[in-house]
């Protein structure tokens, strides 16, 4: 299937590796030119020259996007290097060490709340309306199925849930302009250097088995290349009725019928 973005321009933030590399993989596949940041630059620098065998242009940023001005500082990087972003992936974020509502401190859940929901919203105020004034765009952001029911750590929990809302109100808001924003909810999604990796090296075989036998109906972990798929399909010229939508790719894991 043609999906039809080749030649458009694709900012993923994280995208050094785990869902943000595939993600930024699977549009460079498109032939969509990819600039990707993260904090690490040996990591960076070797998913651009990835994306760049694609046959695409290819640039790494290395940013935090937990700093208040890497949003800014990234999209004008990008404009001077292979123009405005049509389609943005909001891909960082995570639990950053939290716990419970009573174990983690205010200042716990603004530190996950910033990385997490702060990133995409300056991300998209400064994205947005370039896609809406040249009527095409594609704005997905990377949830949890822990933003749809209860699961992870309580900032996290709550950061994830944000970033659902904070995507379905832009969606309505953006309808008539057509630029769609939808967001995608991974399971537990195993890759190298990623939280789940973790948590088989911390825990016994016993501890494992049992969570993967209780959780994960498939009888193992989720994997990156769904996750891709899914934003490249979003992101596609077939997508344009599917906008407000929050798409599980877990597997079955889910409990929340809708």
């Amino acid at each position: 299937m043609d999906l039809g973005i080749k030649g458009k321009r694709a900012l993923i933030t994280g995208g050094s590796r785990g869902l943000g590399r595939q993600s930024a993989l699977a549009l460079a596949n498109e032939g969509v030119d990819v600039a990707i940041c993260a904090r690490g630059q040996e990591r960076l620098d070797q998913t651009v020259a990835e994306l760049s065998d694609c046959g695409v242009n290819a640039v790494g940023y290395a940013l935090d996007m937990g700093d208040a001005d890497a949003p800014a500082q990234v999209v004008e990087q990008m404009k001077a290097d292979l123009g405005e972003p049509d389609i943005v992936v909001n891909n960082v974020g995570g639990s950053m060490g939290t716990s419970d509502v009573v174990n983690s401190s205010v200042e716990d859940f603004a530190m996950v709340v910033d990385l997490n929901v702060f990133s995409a919203i300056r991300l998209i105020k400064l994205t947005l309306p370039g896609m809406q004034e040249r009527g095409w765009g594609r704005i997905i952001n990377i949830s949890s199925i822990y933003g749809r029911e209860a699961g992870g750590t309580a900032p996290y929990m709550v950061a994830k849930a944000g970033m659902i809302a904070l995507s379905k109100h832009a969606a309505l808001s953006s309808a008539p302009t057509g630029v769609t924003v939808n967001s995608v909810a991974p399971g537990s999604i195993l890759f190298p250097g990623g939280t789940w990796e973790r948590f088989q090296e911390i825990n016994t075989d016993e501890v494992v088995e049992e969570f993967v036998a209780r959780n994960l109906p498939m009888g193992k972990f989720g994997w990156p290349e769904p996750i891709g798929a899914t934003v490249a399909f979003l992101a596609s010229k077939h997508a344009d009725l599917i906008t407000g939508a929050c798409i599980n790719v877990d597997g079955g894991q889910s409990h929340n019928l809708f």
